[in-house]
């Protein structure tokens, strides 16, 4: 394929709406398996040697980094020391492999069953393959994989792997392109996190040379390469603009005085400082993964409670919504292995680990409910019926729990969101994983990315019977996905009923203006424009339509 022409537009899928103008730079490709490689002496004790230097490396960088970044850093430690994997790559060294051959060969098998078994293991393909090219390239003596930025730079990938982020110096990445992955990957949630300009699925990205200026827009989805000045002069007066709303630091609101809490997702408690600093009035989602998935024995109460109480004292008397541990067979932990199952996606996952491991999830609410205050929110995810929210509510206020809730991310749970109301205090809907399971689509399947649209009708008549359920009895129902996120979504689902929004920092002060900007009567207008289109596409240009000239002017919309 040639190189695209001056000012060309390459096309993607926008995280967030950043923008960034700087040369393009590749990862390091991982070093090519030798031909011909047979196994000689020693070379199995140098592969198990290869695997535990990799895990131990990774660890380490873990230790090192924040939020999401550690936690899929830690798995992705923890997969680079799994006796399984190393094992299927010794035995066929045993047999006469050599020893890169060898890995490349076990990970393809292990790729294909993460891949079969769809959901969250089909999303760590992507960062087994990184385990692959470490270990390969700690056999062949040769460079790891990754990139070593000079100047501030757009890194561009075929796929960005934890371990890919976590060698860059963010100081100099002005942006991210990859030509795999999706909107809820690895790469885009990261990206969001750390604030940094992200487009993914953006094919022909690979085929530019390096050096070569780009200008990438996360608003409109779009690499132009070699930009004109007044492209550049837009974007930079749009930064300008971003910059100047983001002096908005009062509470969220609608324009008539409506209150809408705008909050912050965060990984682990050091993120609180960054949610702060972007003026969040609380946290709206903390997913406690990470502790789960750096130990490799069940964290005490203690072990948990510490972390919890950093929380609170770094939050003070904001809110902070905690969701118990979302894992299971689809995302292992070392201490809690499940029987293989057909699709871990539609498995024991999240609360379901009550079934099989009741005393890990009493754990976790006992050390929640040591470290509870009146701001304390606890919920737990993929909560299907009502009398599972009705364990769970029993279970947390047991413990100490004072404010108890469940995620609202499966279909049954939004079309019964009435009953499971009844039951607790407050529901959270997850548009994420909602999104897929309404559109049976994986959320790795990034040539999939229209289904998994949060504009997709059909998720968005289940997020508005959630809301019609949360006005009927008068309980709160947050949104936590990153469809909160988008200033046009965020209208529509106030306009909903949906009581507070939470989000990645970085996106808090587009959403805080759109609010300013409409009314409640208007938001409300919106969002029966919205839910009146057959399209994702139709139900955004309708939304779009009836948003205010100051709005879109503003955000350059």
């Amino acid at each position: 394929m040639s190189a695209p022409a001056l000012s060309a537009a390459l096309t993607g899928i926008g995280v967030g709406r950043g923008s960034a103008v700087a040369p393009v730079a590749f990862v390091r490709p991982a070093p090519p398996v030798p031909a011909a490689e047979v196994a000689v002496e020693g070379d199995t004790a140098r592969l198990e040697a290869a695997f535990a230097f990799v895990a131990a490396a990774l660890h380490e960088r873990a230790a090192r980094a924040e939020g999401d970044l550690a936690a899929v850093l830690s798995a992705t430690a923890l997969m680079a020391g799994d006796t399984a994997l190393t094992a299927e790559a010794v035995s066929r060294v045993r047999n006469g492999t050599g020893p890169a051959t060898a890995v490349a060969e076990a990970v393809a098998g292990f790729a294909t069953m993460f891949e079969a078994a769809g959901g969250y293991l089909a999303e760590r393909v992507t960062d087994l393959h990184s385990v692959r090219d470490r270990v390969i390239a700690h056999l062949l003596g040769a460079p790891e994989p990754g990139l070593a930025l000079t100047e501030r730079s757009v890194v561009a990938a075929e796929d960005l792997s934890p371990a890919d982020t976590a060698t860059l110096d963010l100081e100099l990445v002005a942006g991210i392109v990859t030509e795999l992955g999706g909107p809820t990957g690895h790469t885009a949630i990261i990206a969001g996190q750390l604030g940094i300009p992200c487009l993914v699925r953006v094919a022909g990205v690979l085929d530019l040379r390096p050096g070569t200026t780009v200008a990438i827009d996360a608003a409109a989805g779009t690499v132009t390469v070699e930009p004109d000045e007044a492209l550049v002069a837009m974007l930079e007066e749009r930064a300008a603009r971003d910059t100047a709303i983001a002096g908005d630091t009062a509470p969220g609101g609608t324009s008539d005085g409506r209150p809408v809490p705008l909050l912050a997702n965060i990984g682990t408690p050091a993120d609180i400082d960054r949610a702060i600093a972007a003026h969040a009035e609380g946290v709206g989602l903390f997913r406690t993964e990470v502790l789960f998935l750096e130990a490799t024995e069940p964290p005490t109460v203690d072990d948990q409670a510490t972390v919890y109480a950093d929380a609170v004292a770094r939050l003070g008397e904001r809110k902070l919504v905690v969701r118990t541990l979302d894992a299971g067979a689809d995302k292992p932990l070392a201490f809690a292995t499940q029987p293989d199952e057909e699709n871990p996606a539609l498995g024991v996952r999240g609360y379901r680990l009550a079934r099989t491991l009741p005393d890990l999830v009493d754990t976790q609410l006992a050390a929640l409910g040591s470290t509870a205050t009146p701001g304390t929110w606890v919920m737990a995810p993929m909560v299907a019926t009502p009398a599972e929210a009705r364990d769970f509510a029993s279970r947390a206020r047991a413990a100490g729990a004072t404010t108890v809730g469940v995620m609202i991310e499966v279909p049954a749970a939004a079309l019964r969101a009435e009953s499971i109301l009844r039951e607790v205090d407050f529901v959270s809907l997850g548009t994420n994983d909602l999104a897929q399971y309404t559109m049976a689509t994986d959320r790795l399947r990034g040539e999939l990315a229209d289904l998994l649209d949060p504009w997709q009708p059909a998720v968005l008549e289940l997020v508005a019977a959630t809301a019609r359920a949360g006005r009927a009895l008068d309980k709160p129902v947050g949104v936590c996905g990153e469809s909160a996120a988008d200033p046009v979504m965020a209208l529509v689902l106030v306009g909903m009923g949906v009581t507070s929004l939470s989000m990645s920092p970085g996106s808090l002060a587009a959403v805080r203006f759109a609010l300013r900007s409409h009314s409640s009567a208007r938001c409300e207008e919106i969002a029966a424009a919205a839910l009146a289109q057959d399209d994702a596409a139709a139900a955004r240009a309708a939304a779009l339509a009836l948003t205010s000239t100051a709005f879109r002017e503003g955000l350059g919309l």
